[in-house]
């Protein structure tokens, strides 16, 4: 499916810290400064039609970081929400979060929840925030819920299958992302969205996250737009499966499928 624009767009925002460094600033500068790019990315994201824009912004291995430096990103968080969530209701913008929320700091758990419940009818675009997330743990944590259902009746064994697992993890009601981006170089995933990446197409660049901006997001969907999605299919298979998924919206991955849930 050459030529296709992405639904679902997520993004590793690597580099706040190299790049602050190489301008010999403190690291909290470069994750400010990465702020700035958010909010680019947000407005382009949702000019260009973008449904569904999930950034990476606070890791569960992040809390291992210096106390200082958490702090001063919870304090960033809390800030940007204040300064940019009227435009984000505004422009019809959904905010969403992922991720083990119960080790934020109160206050900021509470803006968080307010946000969300402000624009949770917002039906322009979803930006899903991943905060103290980590792929691996909610993998974990649908395995436990599964079992609790196993074991206490409400599903059987034969029921199970992906679609019912998914249902179960963070993301049960966000599509798998069609694109990931990931800024600053390296070429991992880094434990981010390990279920739902099966069939993302990848991108790695070498732009520092502060300076990821609307040419380095352009380029990005451009390369994503000349890529040919298979889903396991061969060439032949896939002019249905297109037409498909332009009638229904979806891309040909049966994402749709009902489940006992």
């Amino acid at each position: 499916m050459a030529g296709a624009w992405p639904r679902h767009v997520a993004i590793i925002m690597d580099g706040n810290g190299r790049w602050a460094s190489q301008r010999h600033l403190p690291r909290l500068e470069g994750h400010r400064q990465g702020a700035k790019a958010v909010r680019r990315t947000v407005e382009f994201c949702r000019k260009s039609g973008i449904q569904y824009l999930t950034l990476y912004a606070f890791s569960t291995e992040n809390w291992q970081r210096p106390k200082k430096e958490v702090t001063g990103l919870m304090k960033l968080l809390s800030q940007f929400i204040d300064s940019e969530l009227d435009e984000i209701h505004a422009n019809g913008i959904r905010f969403m979060t992922i991720g083990d929320m119960s080790r934020l700091p109160p206050n900021l758990i509470a803006k968080i929840e307010r946000a969300k419940a402000r624009t949770r009818e917002n039906v322009n675009m979803s930006l899903i925030v991943a905060l103290s997330y980590g792929g691996r743990q909610e993998i974990v944590n649908a395995a436990l819920k599964l079992a609790t259902k196993l074991q206490g009746g409400e599903l059987k064994v034969e029921q199970v299958d992906e679609h019912v697992f998914a249902k179960l993890l963070d993301t049960s009601d966000i599509p798998d992302p069609d694109l990931l981006i990931r800024t600053g170089g390296e070429v991992r995933v880094s434990n981010f969205l390990l279920w739902q990446l099966a069939y993302t197409e990848l991108y790695f660049t070498p732009i520092l996250w502060p300076d990821f901006d609307e040419k380095a997001l352009s380029q990005a969907l451009d390369e994503y737009g000349s890529r040919q999605r298979r889903f396991g299919m061969i060439p032949d298979q896939l002019d249905s499966a297109d037409k498909t998924s332009r009638n229904t919206g979806d891309m040909p991955c049966c994402q749709r499928v009902s489940s006992p849930l």
